[in-house]
């Protein structure tokens, strides 16, 4: 035997379903709730302490506590290549150390071509003359937006003897909205690299 459903429930259903669709589109932009964008961690910074690289090296720089120097493991590596590496933020700054003789312009233009590879990824190259009248050092350093594999890349010269060029690499999928904290605590230790820097007789 079938069992007839009440016209009142019927209505009942009916106007409860239309309230319900009548509450929804009234709803202001205010109360729609969508996801977060996801976030990323937030990054605790050690003190800034440095402590002097001096070795038979033909140069010295003060570099921080937080930061460690080992010498170039590649089999391509000359002497006095070194690494200094920031174990906290996955990343290394490379030092390759060269002798001018009569060859400044070779390196000059090496050290632009090196940084220009970056511009494929990169939004733009800053780059800024460095001067150090007192400890005769002068140079150019690149700082390199965007996702590029390099952040910044430089080089010092007494425009004679000497000639150092640096290339800071993370080892990290290059993205920039969460590297740049990083980037720019360590730029800070680069330019206080800068300041620091003298050169030596080459041995």
């Amino acid at each position: 035997m079938k069992h007839k459903i009440p016209l009142a429930f019927v209505l009942l259903t009916f106007l409860i379903c239309a309230l319900a669709i009548f509450q929804a589109c009234n709803i202001s932009d205010d109360e729609v709730y969508t996801p977060k964008p996801m976030g990323y961690y937030k990054i605790s910074f050690p003190k800034k302490d440095y402590q002097l690289y001096d070795t038979t090296c033909p140069f010295s720089f003060e570099y921080p506590k937080y930061g460690f120097i080992k010498n170039d493991p590649s089999s391509l590596a000359e002497p006095c290549w070194i690494n200094l590496h920031f174990p906290s933020f996955n990343g290394t700054l490379h030092l390759s150390y060269k002798v001018v003789n009569d060859n400044l312009n070779e390196y000059l233009e090496d050290s632009y071509t090196l940084a220009a590879k970056h511009q494929i990824k990169s939004s733009g190259i800053l780059e800024q003359l460095i001067q150090v009248d007192s400890n005769n050092v002068y140079g150019l350093v690149y700082e390199i937006d965007g996702n590029a594999a390099s952040a910044v890349q430089f080089f010092l010269t007494d425009s004679t003897k000497h000639f150092l060029r640096g290339a800071l690499y993370f080892n990290e999928v290059p993205n920039i909205d969460s590297m740049a904290p990083v980037v720019n605590f360590i730029k800070q230790d680069i330019y206080h690299l800068f300041d620091s820097f003298n050169w030596k007789e080459a041995n």
